[in-house]
């Protein structure tokens, strides 16, 4: 028997009554005293299990006063906790200072849980590494309010700068969903200003206040559906169908990208790759599209066409002659 496996043994024993002899023990798990006081100390000072030796009853018990649902996660076979350890990794290098502190515990009980099976987590560690583009600085007082009236199902009132025309408002939203998008957050609520379903960049909130009162309920599944039908982040009624090209080489990357739930790719003889995809808001599209620059043309509709041409426009004139 491995040692995790007779780790594991530990818990059927000490849970399935309410206290077991030592010679029931080393019996049952085929063990000397020596392995037993071994295990003892692994699961009391490296994993952290309440044993106890009750002398009246004159067997080894886990603490009752200890909740249940607390024990810790023991119960990980190996696999399990190397996925759970790369998670967190995954976490703290997301957001190294908003969440670390509170992942920390985790962390170490992750960690000793490793050390038991004769793993090094700090070589795990290092051997994971996410390469953030566009990231931007998130106030951790605004997405902890956030966060706590999105699953307590409060309402905020913010104070909001919208970046596309400059303007900072105070409004009261009653947040449905926190959306981690491109290495950024956004918060999915009802405006009360708007009388509408919007999206708000977390980083963009310079003051919120939680509420007593009760957020708007909607259902979380018609949230979703109407902020995803349009392209990216601004979601909402589809407003059309944008249908592009990109060039045999483009397409090499392209044809593998998801953009929508429901795009449409078609890949063509020449090598040349075209995509359909339905947009509410064309903001962030066309800065996708412009950022492959040579790679790519708008097929249809026409109006976005000429929202691409005027784009380009622009920023030719910025380099003169």
């Amino acid at each position: 028997m491995s040692e995790i496996d007779r780790l594991y043994r530990y818990r059927s024993l000490l849970t399935g009554r309410w206290a077991v002899p030592r010679h029931e023990i080393l019996s049952t798990l085929e063990i000397s005293l020596a392995t037993f006081k071994r295990d003892l100390a692994k699961l009391r000072d490296r994993l952290h299990i309440p044993i106890v030796y009750d002398r009246e009853l004159d067997g080894y018990r886990i603490d009752g006063a200890v909740p249940r649902e607390e024990l810790p996660g023991l119960w990980f076979s190996q696999d399990e906790i190397l996925a759970l350890l790369t998670i967190q990794n995954m976490i703290a290098q997301l957001e190294p200072g908003l969440l670390g502190p509170k992942l920390q515990p985790l962390q170490q009980r992750l960690d000793d849980m490793l050390s038991s099976q004769g793993l090094d987590a700090q070589t795990l560690a290092q051997r994971i590494r996410l390469v953030q583009a566009g990231k931007r600085r998130l106030p951790l007082k605004s997405f902890e309010a956030v966060a706590r009236a999105t699953l307590e199902r409060l309402q905020l009132r913010i104070t909001h700068f919208n970046r596309q025309n400059g303007e900072t408002l105070e409004r009261i939203i009653s947040p449905q969903q926190l959306v981690h998008y491109r290495d950024n957050w956004y918060v999915d609520a009802w405006c009360h200003l708007r009388h509408g379903l919007r999206s708000f960049a977390v980083d963009a909130i310079s003051e919120c206040e939680l509420l007593k009162s009760e957020a708007r309920e909607f259902d979380p599944e018609l949230v979703r559906e109407q902020m995803k039908n349009g392209y990216g982040i601004f979601g909402g009624e589809v407003k059309d169908w944008a249908r592009i090209r990109f060039n045999a080489e483009r397409a090499r990357w392209v044809q593998y990208e998801q953009w929508h739930p429901e795009q449409i790719g078609t890949l063509h003889p020449d090598g040349s790759y075209t995509l359909e995809i339905p947009y509410s808001d064309e903001r962030e599209l066309v800065g996708d599209i412009l950022k492959h620059g040579a790679h790519v043309s708008v097929i249809s509709p026409g109006s976005l066409v000429r929202l691409v041409k005027e784009q380009l426009g622009l920023a030719m004139g910025l380099y003169g002659e």
